[in-house]
């Protein structure tokens, strides 16, 4: 079997999962969004490192520990992650699912706009149609809706801004992942370690179907990473740009079909706008990476 097709599955289960994730969050609706990452951060850390353990590559953390600059900086791309688990989670606890899908949608557009301003890169006419298509649905939506999508937005150029941080520090995925986790760790712990002391704690105390849902928090963001990081060092990377929209797609069938949220004519108009940008950027990327590379 050729690598890409031994990525494609794994890849795919991981995009399809994160299109899931808002029938798992809106179980846990009683619970407050800050103490569902909170415990998002402490199962995930426990997995994380756990599963480096058990590859027996805990050695592996001691040179990025070390080193303070790259420490800092994923203390910074830790942060990032955190706001956008707590908005998306936030969202859809509070029926915005369908504005979570939106923020993952333009996100790659956003990859595309911020890669043009602090990286120089350089894009074709049609990519540059469809950054300024996203643009003009976003602004479409704003004007109808009375107000920016905050949620949208905050999703897309905080993932974004992580992806581009991550691009840029030079850490494996795995001891990067258990690094950012461990930084989060102990304010997430003491966090609800204050909950519990305070009368505030789910775990326990919400119902054993809640407290389930909680600890699993932690194997399912583990085991989607890893699918994730598997699948797509095994894809080509125009391949892995397609499989990127199954996510948002699925989030967006949840908020409509399953949890049932308006999806009215206007917000329609501006959907159909930015998923017309979408298929020209897509497209294109796609025609560029059936280019002969030059020499």
């Amino acid at each position: 079997m050729k690598p890409a097709s031994k990525g494609f599955v794994p890849a795919a289960a991981a995009f399809a999962i994160w299109g899931l994730f808002p029938l798992y969050f809106h179980l846990l609706r009683e619970v407050s969004a800050i103490q569902v990452i909170a415990h998002r951060v402490v199962w995930s850390c426990v997995c994380v490192l756990a599963w480096i353990v058990m590859r027996g590559e805990l050695p592996t953390l001691g040179a990025p520990l070390a080193d303070r600059g790259l420490v800092w900086r994923l203390a910074l791309t830790a942060t990032l992650i955190s706001l956008n688990w707590l908005v998306y989670v936030w969202g859809v606890m509070n029926g915005h699912v369908v504005e979570t899908s939106l923020g993952y949608f333009i996100g790659p557009l956003v990859n595309v706009s911020l890669g043009v301003v602090l990286l120089a890169e350089k894009l074709t006419r049609l990519q540059w149609t469809a950054v300024a298509l996203a643009a003009a649905g976003v602004t479409y939506l704003t004007i109808m809706a009375g107000g920016l999508p905050w949620i949208a937005l905050t999703l897309a150029f905080s993932f974004a801004s992580y992806g581009l941080i991550r691009k840029v520090v030079k850490v494996d995925s795995l001891p990067g992942l258990a690094i950012e986790t461990l930084v989060l760790f102990p304010f997430a712990a003491l966090y609800l370690l204050w909950c519990e002391f305070a009368g505030r704690g789910a775990l326990g105390h919400a119902g054993l179907t809640a407290t389930a849902l909680l600890i699993g928090t932690g194997p399912l963001t583990a085991i989607t990473l890893f699918l994730f990081a598997y699948g797509t060092r095994l894809l080509p990377y125009s391949t892995v740009g397609l499989l990127q929209y199954i996510a948002p797609t699925l989030q967006f069938a949840c908020g409509v079909f399953a949890l049932h949220e308006p999806f009215e004519r206007t917000r329609a108009i501006g959907f159909t706008i930015i998923w017309t940008a979408l298929l020209i950027y897509a497209g294109e990327g796609w025609r560029l990476s059936r280019q002969p590379q030059s020499a």
